[in-house]
């Protein structure tokens, strides 16, 4: 999963907490259609990311006809809590739009351009949620995932600054705690989960990892840390994201 520059403050990712408390759907059809139509979105992110044009095809076509389908069952007339939402029919059609960019990309060999397209998706749906006061536990992971980019992109940078590990343990200590909100806001569905449960680890464990190496202030440690942190995520992310 390629990075992008933008983050979400702690203050914003605290707010998480407080806001979800539901199972792994949300129980209302509109919400559960847009997570059963993130599976699909979330391959296509991944297989773009991958440089595996038939796949990125294939995701990007069922992702487009996941979403058509809820647009045309909820576009003209939302349920509660979407339906005094005025933007909800705009929103989803501009989300439709950035899949039918990423298609056109994808068919063309442009999967980088495709997989930066893509991301646009994410941030609209999240908008979508959050003005409706909807939380699902992919808000979580996107609180992490944007975190998790700040960090790797401006961390080697705080590293080599004046008093760079104090710094930088400071950034990892917020992504430790999203972390432990992956953990602890996970639905049942998922915290029983073998597989789940592995992957979150393996994400924990890269975040202990980057955080003991900078206790030694061993800075060539420290960056190899980090490059062990965008792994376990992707994985998760592509499951569960």
């Amino acid at each position: 999963m390629k990075f992008t520059r933008h983050f979400i403050p702690l203050s914003i990712a605290l707010s998480l907490n407080a806001a979800l408390t539901t199972p792994a759907l949300a129980a209302d059809p509109v919400t559960d259609a847009m997570q059963a139509a993130y599976a699909p979105y979330r391959a296509a992110l991944f297989r773009t990311n991958s440089k595996a044009q038939p796949e990125s095809q294939q995701a990007i076509a069922q992702t487009q006809e996941a979403w058509k389908s809820l647009s045309d069952r909820f576009a003209a007339k939302p349920p509660a809590p979407y339906d005094r939402d005025t933007d909800f029919a705009p929103m989803l059609a501009k989300v439709g739009a950035v899949y039918d960019k990423a298609a056109t990309e994808i068919g063309a060999g442009k999967l980088a351009e495709a997989h930066e397209t893509l991301e646009a998706a994410r941030d609209l749906q999240a908008d979508l949620r959050r003005r409706n006061g909807v939380v699902v536990f992919s808000d979580h992971m996107n609180a992490y995932h944007a975190e998790m980019e700040h960090l790797l992109i401006e961390g080697p940078k705080v590293l080599e600054g004046p008093q760079g590990p104090q710094l930088l343990m400071a950034q990892v200590g917020t992504l430790e705690y999203l972390a432990r909100q992956m953990r602890t806001q996970a639905p049942s569905a998922l915290a029983g989960d073998a597989e789940f449960e592995a992957a979150l680890k393996a994400v924990e464990s890269s975040v202990q990892g980057v955080k003991r190496t900078l206790l030694t202030q061993d800075l060539a440690a420290v960056k190899a840390a980090l490059g062990q942190v965008k792994g376990p995520y992707s994985k998760m992310f592509l499951k569960f994201g």
